[in-house]
């Protein structure tokens, strides 16, 4: 295993200038490019016989998954991200590779995660390259989770075969994006009228007085009435778990992008005040798992969710009119993400690019590992954040 290693480490090495991995003179961001560029490459080169993609990295071992998996997006999107950042081709040919293994996904309909799937990786390489074959894909992949919309529940259904009825997570809301893609290539409103639909449902029941979200919302399939709420993922039902809280953020302000409708937008700064005001947030606002964790300050740290909170606050920062701080605020995560506490060193943690998320605490599953959507987020607020700063690399 070493051997292998070593081997690929020879090979990425080849690929690059000697400096880029060095950092000698480099300011934080052009060190965590360099520090993101050997990583991915070096797993791409490592992974890609198996046409696979990697998701964690947990006992001194990679777990690789295919499209069964709702992860299976974010490697190839992590490196559609790592193009646009530093136009390697070498990203770009490892992008369409990674990408290009997930074509089958289209047809699913036995998930909601088709957005996290398919619009990460598809909606990428389209947004980069305007290959007509990844439109295809992506009206497709739309049309498949339509399928999961139920118009008199008026939501995405998230789970099949489970403890519940019909469950709605607030993971949900990140695949909305794809329906709402889907309506803008293919010109037919019903996606993006479900994803509305999906969205003001999920504000009336998701979300508590102090505008924290449940995880998980069970609805009556027949009369779409609340039957409870609760959590999967979670300390308890009534916590308030870090990365859903992320997702809300997200994905609010990702409907306000794609609708102009003032209540998303609201509805996306009481959540981000709810997040960068708790009282049980870290000074470096990268957040316990939940934030009602046990075991405060001792309990493990997730970096995903602080991600995801980096990439919507810069989003967020550009649609609010009045006064705000969370371009600042995002900066400062990335800058802490970016440091050595957070950022993996060249070769080690699998060849992921962050260290210290959490994946499934209640399960004890991917704790204090690397995850593959917190380098995708990551490397999304990056791009963002050298945008929205006009930063010159």
């Amino acid at each position: 295993m070493k051997l292998k290693i070593s081997l690929i480490l020879l090979l990425v090495l080849s690929l690059f200038p000697l400096q880029a991995v060095t950092y000698k003179s480099c300011n934080w961001i052009n060190h965590a490019i360099s520090v993101s560029e050997f990583q991915l490459l070096a797993a791409a080169e490592k992974f890609k016989c198996t046409k696979k993609s990697p998701r964690t990295f947990e006992h001194n071992q990679v777990e690789l998954v295919g499209t069964n998996d709702w992860t299976s997006g974010f490697f190839p999107g992590s490196l559609w991200y790592l193009y646009e950042l530093t136009k390697n081709d070498s990203c770009k040919k490892e992008a369409i590779r990674y990408t290009e293994f997930l074509e089958k996904a289209q047809y699913r309909t036995d998930t909601h995660d088709l957005g996290f799937i398919v619009y990460c990786s598809y909606g990428n390489g389209f947004r980069l390259t305007g290959d007509p074959d990844y439109k295809a894909v992506l009206e497709t992949a739309s049309q498949s989770l339509m399928t999961r919309y139920h118009p008199t529940v008026g939501l995405v259904k998230s789970w099949d075969k489970r403890k519940w009825e019909y469950p709605v997570i607030i993971d949900n809301m990140l695949n909305l994006e794809l329906l709402c893609e889907g309506s803008k290539l293919s010109g037919n409103p019903n996606p993006l009228q479900a994803a509305i639909s999906h969205a003001d449902k999920t504000i009336i029941n998701h979300f508590r007085p102090d505008n924290s979200c449940y995880h998980v919302v069970d609805y009556d399939s027949i009369t779409g009435n609340v039957k409870n709420r609760g959590t999967h993922q979670g300390f308890c039902d009534s916590s308030s778990w870090a990365r859903g809280q992320g997702w809300a953020l997200y994905g609010y302000t990702m409907m306000y992008r794609e609708t102009k409708k003032l209540i998303y937008l609201e509805q996306a700064q009481k959540v981000a005040e709810f997040i960068l005001h708790h009282p049980n947030l870290p000074k470096d606002k990268i957040p316990y798992w939940d934030f009602s964790a046990p075991n405060m300050p001792n309990a493990p740290r997730d970096a995903s969710a602080a991600a995801i909170y980096a990439s919507a606050l810069i989003e967020l920062s550009g649609y609010v009119t009045e006064k705000n701080d969370y371009l600042q605020i995002a900066g400062e995560i990335l800058k802490t993400l970016s440091s050595e506490e957070y950022l993996a060193k060249v070769g080690e943690n699998g060849f992921f690019i962050l260290k210290h998320s959490t994946g499934n605490w209640p399960s004890k599953s991917e704790i204090d590992a690397p995850l593959s959507y917190a380098d995708y987020y990551y490397l999304e607020a990056m791009v963002r954040y050298i945008k929205k700063k006009n930063i010159k690399l």
